[in-house]
């Protein structure tokens, strides 16, 4: 069977072009909650930039942050992929993020990728699309905090990716959460040979994701 190695995605040139929309700041604001809830993180690791505005919020939160990405155009501190981190040393970073990354990988490098992750830092949070049509039932009060929310996912449940065709997303995901292989039950089980869990949860404010706060064994 053929694998295609980890390389740029056809989609990068329009995200590199693309204004920045509400999801992108809601986005950073999630991963900001979550570096917070880790104790003692300094020196961030982003892998994948995208437009730069996770990396410019933390710098003015006063973290220390590297940029990696496969694809020079977005201007990385250091280029090279998520599977292959052997130019930093064990435990360099306090933590990694990796949001919305993981899944732009073939299936037979998504262990090696994560060992890695666990290996140069000592937490990671780690964003993941979830496939299908999202509808969401919401009831928020200003009333001790009270948020309600009942989420529905559409799509065929019975559908398993390959692990080697990037037919999702505009031919730029491999495999997304919810297909078959990759229910939130399988991830967990696949993360829990490197990591902790400290959480997971679905980001109620932009259904298309879901998260996870990971601490290395």
């Amino acid at each position: 069977m053929n694998i295609p190695k980890p390389t740029k995605m056809p989609s990068n040139a329009m995200i590199r072009e693309d204004r920045l929309s509400l999801v992108n700041f809601i986005n950073s604001y999630y991963i900001y909650r979550d570096i917070t809830r880790c104790t003692g993180v300094r020196k961030i690791l982003i892998i994948g930039p995208g437009q730069g505005l996770d990396t410019e919020i933390l710098k003015c939160r006063g973290f220390d942050v590297t940029t990696l990405d496969i694809d020079d155009a977005f201007s990385p501190d250091v280029l090279g992929s998520i599977h292959r981190l052997d130019m930093f040393e064990d435990k360099q970073f306090d933590l990694i993020v990796a949001s919305h990354v993981l899944e732009h990988l073939a299936v037979a490098y998504l262990d090696q990728s994560l060992k890695e992750m666990a290996r140069v830092a000592k937490y990671s949070v780690v964003y993941l699309p979830v496939h299908g049509r999202h509808f969401q039932g919401r009831v928020k009060m200003d009333v001790k905090g009270i948020d309600l929310s009942y989420i529905f996912d559409l799509f065929n449940y019975f559908h398993k990716p390959d692990g080697v065709t990037p037919r999702y997303c505009q031919g730029q995901h491999f495999w997304e959460v919810g297909m078959r292989g990759f229910r939130v039950k399988d991830l967990k089980e696949r993360f829990g040979r490197y990591f902790e869990i400290l959480d997971d949860y679905r980001n109620k404010d932009w259904l298309p994701s879901y998260n996870f706060v990971l601490r290395s064994k």
